[in-house]
């Protein structure tokens, strides 16, 4: 199945200390992709693997199917190559799934039922990749915050007894995300105050034939692996260990020497 993503990032700026180059509350991207996955059962036991890969594109502001290749960073006067969020893999995993296996606390507001799921992220990639990144300490801190939401009628629908339900869930994902500046854009967390704010909406689709188009274009023109999602459990990757991984390749090439090396002035 796949949640498709769709949404925006925002400039966060503390005293507004920016402006005019980047004012607080200015939209700087769109963000367009989707999250691939399966489950993944070990064999000859009770134990799930979620199994997923993670494609986004960012975007023109004013056009979400216009995917951006460069950023010109309006404080140091230089163009950076723009890296979309590329995470091979996300997986979660193993969950026993036996009669006592219980999911997360939900709701029920007005015609729907709700979970969350909020995450701080603290990740001391100083001391476990060898890469500060421009991060205060080089520590990576971040919020991220998920609400699902599925509708009454789809709740009945899957839950007739004696019935295996076919197809994807409905169900429609918020997603608000407060993290320090990406790796691409150049700006050191630790010289430049601000943050990025990511807001978007998802919501399933039975397969990647579902994605539009344009969409399924770009993927297949220049990120064919996330045509699909991981065959068997691995390691995740985040925004910033994937960037160590592809861009620096696993720590040949600093942060600050890919900033110097791929920008233009």
């Amino acid at each position: 199945m796949v949640f498709r993503i769709s949404g925006s990032v925002y400039a966060n700026i503390p005293g507004d200390a920016l402006k005019p180059d980047i004012p607080h509350g200015r939209k700087l991207f769109g963000i367009e992709g989707y999250n691939i996955r399966r489950l993944y059962r070990v064999p000859g036991t009770d134990r799930l693997h979620q199994l997923s890969r993670e494609l986004v594109c960012y975007t023109d502001p004013g056009d979400p199917a216009r995917v951006l290749r460069e950023w010109a960073n309006p404080l140091d006067g230089r163009t950076y190559p723009v890296v979309p969020i590329n995470n091979d893999a996300v997986n979660f995993g193993p969950f026993p799934i036996t009669p006592a296996f219980a999911g997360p606390p939900m709701r029920r507001l007005h015609d729907e039922t709700v979970w969350t799921s909020d995450i701080a992220v603290h990740a001391d990639y100083g001391a476990t990749l060898g890469e500060t990144f421009g991060l205060v300490g080089g520590v990576y801190t971040a919020q991220e915050m998920f609400e699902f939401q599925v509708d009454d009628r789809e709740v009945a629908a899957r839950t007739v007894p004696g019935e295996i339900p076919d197809g994807a869930m409905r169900v429609k994902v918020s997603w608000t995300r407060t993290a320090p500046w990406a790796p691409f854009m150049g700006l050191a967390e630790s010289q430049v105050r601000g943050q990025l704010t990511y807001r978007a909406l998802a919501w399933s689709l039975d397969s990647y034939a579902d994605v539009e188009p344009w969409l399924r274009a770009e993927v297949e023109a220049h990120h064919p692996l996330y045509t699909a999602a991981p065959d068997e459990p691995g390691p995740s990757q985040n925004s910033w260990t994937s960037f160590h991984a592809k861009q620096l390749d696993k720590g040949t090439l600093s942060w600050a020497g890919w900033c110097a090396a791929h920008s233009r002035s």
